[in-house]
């Protein structure tokens, strides 16, 4: 038996996921990134991975035959790649409730989402994909700052985000929100950790997640776009997080800073932990060597 025959799932390599979703069935829907323009962001680079939606056909049927193989193992899908709600809220609809069909035991289904996606889809639409069984999205904000959202060719604005965090919000879908520690550079690390973090006061999402931008290929894709880009040191990366921890007034967020790109190891709940997080963050800049942070070899991504 070939093991295309045994393994019911087409994958192009790489694929990506979020750290919580290790134990998911990551289903693609579609290949690559929509937008893909990003210059700190090279998830979707590799030629093999230019944007298509999956033949709706070829999905469907991947669905119903992890029913047959899996059966009630499978208790949270992840829909891959980048952006899964960039496709028609019908074809949407239709991958739901064949997971719903197929894969009973389901609990949490949950995908990436560009901000820009949700711009044509409305409250209606989303809260129907609620109730269809879309638990969870994945937003990447990277910052708050439209400066900074400019100089990295994000493509959205503090407004635009804000927007797309609130309609979630109000049709009932739970928001995971990445902020990228270190994205301004030297020169915009104070306001982009002080607007990123009123853009999540504003939103009030129920997790919150701080990465370390990462270049393992190089910088020169976002140098070439951002004059005068130079990475924060180590300190200048904690102090940031200082301020950006500082600035956060939150009711009950979940805060996660435990991706490997991170030195330090961060875990709350917002605002409940926030004195303690802030404790570990000033250590981290008073004596780093005492700080427990994480060696340079285990930061691999």
């Amino acid at each position: 038996m070939r093991l295309s025959d045994a393994f019911p799932v087409r994958y192009i390599e790489p694929v990506w996921r979020p750290p919580s979703e290790a134990a998911s069935l990551i289903l693609p829907v579609t290949d690559g990134c929509s937008w893909n323009r990003c210059t700190f962001c090279e998830m979707y680079t590799a030629p093999q991975k230019k944007f298509r939606a999956r033949n709706e056909a070829e999905t469907l049927a991947t669905i119903r035959r992890c029913g047959e193989v899996f059966g009630a193992e499978v208790r949270r899908v992840f829909l891959a790649d980048g952006d899964a709600l960039v496709l028609p809220t019908r074809r949407l609809l239709a991958i739901l409730h064949a997971i719903r069909m197929y894969l009973p035991a389901v609990r949490r289904v949950s995908c990436y989402c560009l901000a820009r996606n949700l711009r044509k889809k409305t409250v209606a639409e989303l809260t129907a994909l609620a109730e269809a069984g879309l638990t969870l999205v994945y937003l990447g904000a990277e910052s708050g700052d439209d400066e900074v959202l400019e100089s990295v060719c994000k493509g959205e604005t503090y407004a635009s985000t804000l927007e797309a965090l609130l309609k979630l919000k109000e049709a009932g879908i739970t928001r995971s929100v990445m902020i990228l520690n270190g994205l301004g550079g030297r020169r915009l690390s104070q306001r982009h950790a002080e607007n990123s973090a009123r853009l999540i006061n504003a939103a009030q999402p129920e997790y919150l997640a701080t990465l370390v931008v990462s270049f393992p290929y190089g910088d020169a894709r976002l140098r070439a776009h951002f004059p005068g880009w130079e990475p924060p040191s180590l300190r200048e990366l904690f102090q940031e997080m200082e301020t950006f921890l500082a600035g956060l007034q939150l009711t009950h967020t979940v805060f996660r800073a435990d991706h490997a790109s991170n030195w330090l190891v961060l875990k709350g709940v917002l605002d409940a932990d926030k004195e303690r997080l802030l404790a570990q963050v000033r250590q981290a800049i008073a004596n780093p060597e005492e700080a427990g942070l994480r060696p340079a070899w285990a930061r691999g991504l």
